[in-house]
This record gives C-alpha cells, structure tokens and sequence, in this order.
C-alpha cells in the first residue's frame, strides 16, 4: 500500500521544488519564444526580452517620471491599493454584519435575503455606467464597484455558516441565560470569524478584477489605469511587470489572511495537526 503514488507525501525541500518547477518552465519557454521572435524581428513588441522588461522595471520602480514628478510604479500601487483596502475593508463589514444578521436573526432573514439574493446576481460591470454617474468619476465609484461586486456573496457565505452553528449550540445558549448580544459575541463570531477570512481570500480575485476594470474606464492613476493606458503602443515590456506585479500583491494579501486566520483562531491550526 505504501508504494501507491496517492500514499507518498513530498519533503518540504521536494514540495518547494515541485511548486516551482511550474514556473521555471513557463519563464524557460517565455525565454525560448522570444529569442525566436526576437531574431527574426529585433523591433518585435509581443514578447521583449528579459533585459528590456529589466531596464522598464527600473525606470518604473526607480525613476522619477518627468511629467509628474512620481515613481510611477509605487506612485500607482498606493492608488490602487488605497481602492482595494477601502474596498475590501466595507465588504469586509458588510458581510460581518448583514450575514450574522441574515443568519441569525428570522426577522432580518425575512427582510433581506431576497433584497442580497437578487442584489448577488447582478453583474457589477453592467452598472458600472450607472455608478460613473450616480457617484461620479472619482474614487467613490471605484469603491462602490468593489463592495457591491463582492460584499453579496460574503454576506450569503456568511449567513450560510451561521445557519449551520447547530441550534442545539444556541438554544443551550439561551438556556444558560445569554442574551442575543452574547450569544452572537461569544457563539457566532468564534465560529464564523474564520470561515469569513476564508471567503475575503475568495475574494480577492474578483476584488482585483473589479477595480483594474474601474480604473481602466476612468483614472489619473493606478496599476489598471497603466496597463490599459500603454496597450495602445503595444508596451508589453510595460504591462508584464505590471501585470505580474498585481499577482505578487495578491499573493502577498492572501498569504496575510491566511496568517492572519491562523493567528486569530488557532484553534484550528490545532485541528488541522
């Protein structure tokens, strides 16, 4: 049984290998393919070389611009940033609130899971237009694009897991004389707290794509503003920082919640082991 490939588990040092093997071969054949391009058209923009998209990423990151006076690639990460974590941060709330409410309480279940059901189903980008015009073209609209693109499915995700906290949990709860306030505080938020970063880390993707997308149609600033600014000229030494710089910003907020998780609620670190 134990030499059945399903029974075999990778070393640390084996499973860092095998998650990078991926992307070693996907940077050796970019590597391949653009020596090719490149020696049968020098001028070819598709895929620059490595060196080029190196000279970029220092006069992006470590240049001043001289129309603006900003770096431009830290100056467009706070902008995009400062969106994201508003963003995040109301849905983040909204989901908390509105699905402990939803979940817990048969009154507000009554009053708004058919008003966040329907609300879920719309797609953000068909109102974008609306949300240019009802809040302008500043940053509120940005953000409201955010929250209304992702703050439904925490708050059903949520409500979802407060459902299935056992009523026998509860209803002991109110036995031992614990007040609604209590109950939620003591019973309800331990239980669902992780389950809540859980679906903001789901939701990161989306986030992401909702504000890249406002930011194209209309900014001064920020990474999806750059990248869709300098599409026109083909500027792919340009948009491949960019657009791998937004993957590593990902991945460095999905690994904090994760830690973040597991620092919160060790519990479940503990259960896991």
């Amino acid at each position: 049984m134990g030499r059945r490939i399903i029974n075999r588990r990778p070393g640390k040092g084996s499973a860092l290998f095998w998650g990078a093997l991926p992307f070693l071969a996907v940077l050796v054949l970019y590597v391949i393919v653009s020596a090719l391009r490149l020696a049968e058209n020098p001028g070819d923009k598709l895929l620059p070389a490595l060196s080029t998209i190196a000279d970029t990423i220092h006069r992006l990151a470590f240049t001043a611009d001289a129309r603006s006076g900003n770096v431009l690639l830290w100056a467009d990460t706070a902008s995009s940033l400062t969106r994201l974590g508003l963003g995040l941060l109301l849905s983040t709330a909204l989901g908390l609130i509105l699905g402990i409410g939803t979940g817990l309480i048969p009154y507000v279940r009554a009053g708004l899971s058919p008003f966040i059901a329907v609300l879920s189903l719309i797609p953000p980008m068909a109102i974008l237009p609306i949300l240019f015009i009802v809040f302008g073209l500043d940053e509120l609209s940005k953000v409201v694009l955010i929250v209304i693109g992702i703050a439904p499915f925490l708050i059903r995700d949520l409500a979802l897991r407060v459902e299935a906290i056992p009523s026998e949990l509860v209803i002991k709860a109110q036995t031992l004389g614990a007040s609604t306030w209590q109950i939620i505080t003591r019973l309800v938020l331990p239980n669902v707290w992780p389950k809540l970063l859980d679906a903001v880390r789901l939701s990161l993707g989306p986030a992401w794509l909702f504000l890249i997308s406002a930011e194209a149609i209309a900014a001064q600033d920020g990474l999806g503003y750059r990248i869709f600014l300098v599409r026109r000229y083909l500027a792919m030494d340009v948009i491949l920082p960019y657009v791998a710089w937004i993957t590593l910003l990902a991945f460095c907020m999905d690994w904090a919640l994760r830690a973040m998780n597991r620092r919160l609620c060790p519990w479940l670190a503990r259960g896991a082991s």
